[in-house]
């Protein structure tokens, strides 16, 4: 039994122990350390604060509470102390994402309080690859320039609002949401085949860490949906990836998407985990 039952925020401080409980799962961790490691953990910087379980020099829980709730390595009773700490709080974030364990402890105890979510996606297989992809890469898959913003937006706009159910232009206009495509454009994160203006293919790596990196926003023009352009477009991707960023690539995806599995696992992918996300 731990000494303390209750959660508490961490902040630069706590760095060093954070990342080093981060790095013992860097597949399962790369949105959160990615964060840590580019911003740190002031919450006005982070965007969030960040929660610990456990003493100082005994930190064994972690829960990353800004846009996403995120728990990291954390067993029932870390879940309950940040389920109270939630609830207490009330909700702020747009989802709750995770382990699978963690996820559906924590929404358990905070359903009551919050209210029913706009959908679940119960099961979403981790996936991972360390290889180049045994199948031949799209040559014409590059990154994006920033001078082809308003050429790649309406693709992730149809992207987000396919995959997450609604609209990412709801709320705020879509400023939050565009700033973020100009973001990973203006990094060298952003890669597409754009022909004649028109996006064939397109994906993201949304995070990155020295040890993994990971894939985001994978999207195929509906009307050029199997021709091949998905495991092509991937192959240059996790390709690029390898090369720019980190050995280990992953992404995560729902297990209903059979077709995109199926393609992932063409590409080289395995399933290495399982995540659940609550969405409101």
């Amino acid at each position: 039994m731990l000494r303390t039952s209750a959660s508490r925020v961490l902040d630069d401080n706590d760095r060093d122990e954070v990342l080093a409980l981060l790095d013992s799962d860097p597949v399962a961790n790369v949105f959160v350390s990615s964060r840590v490691r580019a911003v740190g953990l002031n919450p006005a910087r982070l965007g969030g604060q960040m929660w610990g379980f456990g003493t100082r020099g005994g930190l064994v829980s972690l829960c990353y509470a800004g846009a996403n709730l995120v728990p990291v390595n954390a067993g029932p009773e870390a879940v309950h102390a940040f389920a109270d700490r939630a609830r207490k709080q009330g909700r702020r974030c747009s989802s709750i994402v995770g382990p699978v364990d963690a996820v559906s402890l924590l929404w358990e105890r905070l359903e009551p309080h919050w209210g029913r979510a706009r959908a679940i996606r119960w099961a979403q297989p981790v996936m991972a690859t360390s290889h180049k992809a045994p199948v031949r890469s799209d040559p014409l898959v590059r990154r994006v320039r920033p001078e082809e913003f308003e050429t790649l937006l309406p693709a992730c706009v149809a992207m987000f609002t396919e995959e997450v159910g609604v609209s990412p232009n709801l709320g705020d206009g879509g400023v939050l949401y565009r700033t973020r495509v100009a973001e990973l454009i203006r990094i060298g994160r952003s890669y597409a085949r754009i022909d004649d203006g028109r996006v064939v293919f397109k994906a993201e790596v949304g995070a990155v860490t020295p040890y993994a990196c990971q894939i985001q926003g994978v999207w195929v023009a509906p009307e050029l949906r199997g021709k091949g352009h998905a495991a092509a477009g991937m192959a240059a991707v996790v390709e690029a990836a390898m090369s720019c960023f980190a050995p280990i690539v992953t992404l995560y995806v729902n297990d209903y998407n059979h077709s995109a599995r199926a393609v992932y696992r063409k590409v080289g992918f395995r399933e290495v985990d399982t995540f659940m996300s609550v969405l409101f």
